[in-house]
């Protein structure tokens, strides 16, 4: 159900908290698994929300709530963004019509944003499908906005699937899907997610060099708790 405009404020919030810039540059070229697997395996965002192209996705979350059809708040936090800045746009899933399509991407891109994420609909999926630019969304549908007037908010916290996204926020995106990382879990998240990814890399070497190093002890006892054996 999309969001009601009765139930949305006309509001900006200029200013918001960001990670490190280091720690941002670290969990670049980490699998979105690594990151969700040490914070608990529970960090997917949706998975209903599908990349439209290959291109990887670091960066804090620039948020957006907006009712359907309607693109001003995207529009005005595209020149509020900052490079490096992922727009996270709230449209409570409605298909009704997509208020992101290929100018708007080209101009993001333009503007040093690391990617889009839409709750909702984009259009142009197949010039978007072959760009070095990340973008996430729910549905495709030829609709565009109908209108630029608002109302909507930016940089408030948003709700994605149960999920409370806040500004600042960390979003990682690959062909698995998005994870969401605290702000003020990153810099552990991402000692612990390059030591996951290092450690899966020499399992994965010891296979293709015709041995394995897996521990593959712990699965007998597992059976022999109650498993039946016919």
């Amino acid at each position: 159900m999309a969001i009601s405009t009765e139930l949305l404020d006309f509001k900006i919030i200029t200013k918001i908290e960001r990670p490190d810039k280091t720690i941002i540059e670290g969990l670049k070229g980490i699998p979105s698994s690594n990151v969700g697997d040490v914070i608990g395996r529970n960090a997917a965002i949706d998975p209903g929300l599908i990349p439209r192209n290959k291109a990887l996705l670091v960066g804090p979350a620039f948020t957006i709530k907006s009712p359907p059809r309607d693109n001003l708040m995207i529009h005005k936090a595209l020149d509020m963004a900052e490079k490096g800045d992922v727009l996270v746009i709230d449209v409570a899933g409605s298909a009704e019509g997509a208020l992101v399509g290929e100018i708007i991407v080209r101009y993001a891109q333009y503007r040093g944003i690391a990617g889009i994420v839409i709750n909702g609909c984009i259009r142009d999926a197949d010039e978007l499908s072959r760009m070095d630019f990340p973008v996430y969304s729910r549905w495709l549908n030829p609709n565009g906005a109908l209108t630029k007037t608002g109302p909507g908010e930016i940089n408030v916290p948003i709700v994605i699937n149960g999920k409370v996204i806040c500004p600042g926020d960390i979003i990682i995106g690959d062909a698995d899907g998005l994870v969401l990382l605290k702000r003020q879990d990153a810099q552990e998240a991402l000692v612990k997610a390059r030591e996951l990814m290092q450690m899966e890399r020499s399992l994965i070497a010891g296979f293709a060099n015709g041995g394995s190093i897996l521990d593959r002890s712990w699965i007998e006892p597992a059976i022999s708790q109650g498993c039946k054996i016919l």
